[in-house]
């Protein structure tokens, strides 16, 4: 049988606090304390807010959860943990070790954090250094002065640009007085960013980041489908202009076999514009005033993706029209070889805009951007190829 604490881990946090209902409050919060701050706390949303009062109550952990509980999604005072280790610069050393030494023996302590009056972070010192420094010295003496931290409102991409040259176990959180607040472990903060990342692939086509291999079927088909009925709208789109040149088609069969090679490779070339910003948005490579810079890259990528696949395509065309004696196959090449440079630098710049369209507006940009963007490069391609081929024959 799966141990409870693997199978929690294992399901969205609704399937979570569903499978822990029947457990008492204090068997739950057991659980959540073998799980990192971030996957305990949403777990505890799930939960009535009285009943969440309850299992906070019964572990010493449950006060952060309810104050990290305060936080937005996806900041770092999300994934907070009470500091243990906090004492004034004048603390002498032998002070020190003597209050931490029953701590260390049931919690892994890295730095000692030390704070002035008011609470401000002044300073850390390596517990390792306690081992070095004399017994009689402070910790003024020996503390690291104006430490790094992180704020408990900052994003995690922005915490993890930060962070990816500062590779510490433990990261203090200070508010915007430098009041120390909490700490985040390294590994928490990285497993909730990878987990992130691994979430994009999913929204790219509608998946919820919350949707696990575990969860149900019925919980996944909640999920799932409104997108899908989203994806089929936008076909009927794309259906709809394939629909208005069908006297073209009629005429020329040989445009239909075209159709899926061009919507493919305009719909992969956008995918890859598409990643491209994705990774960049997500590891903070793209700054503000450089959209325009990267459209027009990612224009002039697939103007030149297009022309090389376009005349692949084009030759293909014109093999294929010969073959079957069309009294213009020269004409019907070059339709293929224009619409497939055409729609292939549109298609470049589509995938770039679309999530920075999405973030503009506020929403997640790897939301569904894959169904945005398929609709875009479909609709463009099809227009531009069966419109050039009725403009010719006309």
């Amino acid at each position: 049988m799966v141990p409870l604490t693997q199978r929690v881990r294992e399901l969205d946090p609704k399937g979570a606090a569903e499978a822990l209902d029947e457990c008492s409050d204090t068997e739950i919060a057991a659980v959540l304390a073998e799980l990192n701050p971030g996957q305990a706390v949403e777990i505890l949303e799930e939960f009535a807010p009285e009943r969440r009062e309850r299992i906070a109550a019964t572990n010493s952990a449950g006060e952060q959860w309810l104050e990290d509980s305060a936080w937005p999604e996806g900041t770092v005072g999300r994934l907070m943990e009470e500091p243990v280790a906090v004492f004034a610069a004048g603390t002498r050393v032998h002070e020190a070790v003597d209050a931490l030494r029953d701590a260390v023996r049931h919690t892994l302590i890295t730095y000692i954090y030390v704070v002035d009056t008011s609470d401000r972070l002044v300073g850390v010192v390596a517990f390792r250094e306690l081992l070095y420094a004399a017994a009689d010295d402070t910790l003024a003496d020996v503390m690291v002065r104006s430490p790094f931290a992180l704020k408990p409102d900052m994003e995690l991409f922005d915490a993890m640009h930060e962070v990816v040259t500062r590779h510490y176990p433990v990261y203090p959180v200070c508010d915007d007085d430098r009041r120390l607040i909490g700490v985040v472990r390294g590994s928490v903060l990285f497993e909730q960013q990878a987990y992130e990342i691994s979430a994009q692939a999913g929204s790219m086509v509608g998946v919820e980041k919350e949707e696990r291999t575990a969860t149900p079927w019925l919980r996944a088909l909640k999920f799932r489908h409104p997108w899908l009925q989203l994806n089929l709208f936008t076909a009927f789109i794309a259906a709809a202009v394939v629909g208005t040149f069908q006297d073209t088609v009629n005429r020329i069969v040989l445009l239909a076999v075209f159709i899926p090679v061009l919507s493919g490779q305009c719909s992969n070339t956008g995918c890859q514009a598409l990643a491209v910003t994705l990774r960049g948005m997500t590891l903070g490579e793209l700054r503000a005033g450089q959209a325009a810079a990267l459209m027009a890259k990612e224009a002039l990528l697939g103007f030149a993706n297009g022309a090389l696949t376009g005349l692949v395509a084009a030759i293909g065309m014109f093999a294929l029209a010969t073959m079957q004696h069309h009294p213009q196959p020269g004409m019907l090449a070059s339709i293929t070889f224009v619409a497939m440079v055409a729609s292939c630098a549109i298609s470049g710049v589509a995938g770039a805009a679309v999530p920075l369209a999405l973030k503009r507006l506020g929403a997640d940009p790897a939301t569904a951007s894959s169904i945005f963007l398929t609709t875009a490069t479909d609709v463009v391609s099809m227009a531009l190829f069966l419109g050039l081929a009725a403009w010719l024959i006309a």
